[in-house]
């Protein structure tokens, strides 16, 4: 089975997905008018799409040489991570159980995709833009603070440090699913856990906006709890990569929210003319 297979099936389990969300959490009130809604944001956040495209594209190219560049200016946090928490990884894998690999497995790569997509498509349906400028600019955020991390920091997951504790549960459930992760992790980009901090970015801003999906923030919170969880009971992540993939994900809400309700602030009143960047500048300093 070749990359493509596997692409082929995670879009096609993410569609499926996604159709599911549209009809349980936007609902058919939420669709009427979607199109004209999702037409003018797409307009709005036109260039904050256009920022987290080229973050994606730096985070690409980099991460390519970012091993090499790691151990010239990088620093090793291996051994201190297992100094701090030991065989807590291991621990949590003594609870492994077929349904319980399963069910992470595919929370690991199903879950994530659609949990990454679906809220973007669902507020880009919304009566605003805020929910999807704050959504995209803490991805963004994400990305360039977590490519940041990954160059300074090297660590190996714990079923590279130790294999006779940990067992890649992952690969032994599902072992072409190593075809997709191969091609975006490297075994020393482990902290932050990545899969972590966005997740808990889409549950945050969820909760932040909860008044326009109520039922879409339960589901992102169990998601993003039941992702984060798999990251280390497949041994992929350190509890300690966890905690700090939670605490990037406060950090790039708060960035995202600031963001989007500085450029709501500085929108103009109907008939006005368009608020420059000092305009922008003194309704942030008044905050």
């Amino acid at each position: 089975m070749g990359v493509v297979t596997v692409l082929a099936q995670v879009a096609a389990g993410v569609v499926a997905l996604h159709l599911l969300g549209l009809v349980a959490v936007v609902g058919r009130d939420g669709l009427v008018g979607a199109p004209a809604r999702v037409r003018a944001n797409l307009r709005s956040v036109a260039p904050t799409l256009g920022l987290l495209a080229v973050v994606l594209a730096i985070n690409g190219v980099v991460r390519d040489v970012g091993v090499e560049l790691s151990w010239l200016i990088g620093v090793n946090i291996t051994g201190a991570i297992y100094a701090l928490e030991g065989g807590f990884v291991a621990w949590l894998q003594s609870f492994a159980a077929p349904p319980l690999t399963t069910y992470f497995s595919g929370v690991y790569v199903f879950g994530y995709a659609f949990l990454l997509t679906f809220p973007v498509v669902a507020y880009l349906a919304c009566e605003d833009d805020r929910p999807v400028r704050t959504l995209l600019v803490a991805y963004a955020v994400n990305y360039a603070l977590g490519l940041v991390c990954y160059v300074l920091f090297i660590s190996y997951g714990p079923r590279n440090v130790t294999p006779e504790a940990v067992r890649s549960l992952l690969y032994t459930n599902w072992p072409q699913a190593q075809l997709l992760t191969g091609r975006v992790n490297r075994n020393t980009n482990v902290f932050p856990s990545l899969h972590t901090s966005l997740s808990v970015t889409v549950a945050l801003v969820a909760g932040r906006y909860r008044d326009r999906f109520p039922r879409w923030y339960p589901v992102a919170g169990a998601l993003a709890a039941s992702i984060a969880v798999s990251t280390m009971y497949l041994g992929i992540h350190w509890a300690t990569d966890v905690v700090a993939g939670a605490a990037l994900a406060v950090v790039a809400v708060a960035v995202g929210a600031l963001v989007a309700e500085t450029a709501d602030e500085s929108r103009p009143a109907s008939g006005g003319p368009p608020a420059g960047w000092t305009d922008r500048v003194v309704a942030w300093i008044r905050r």
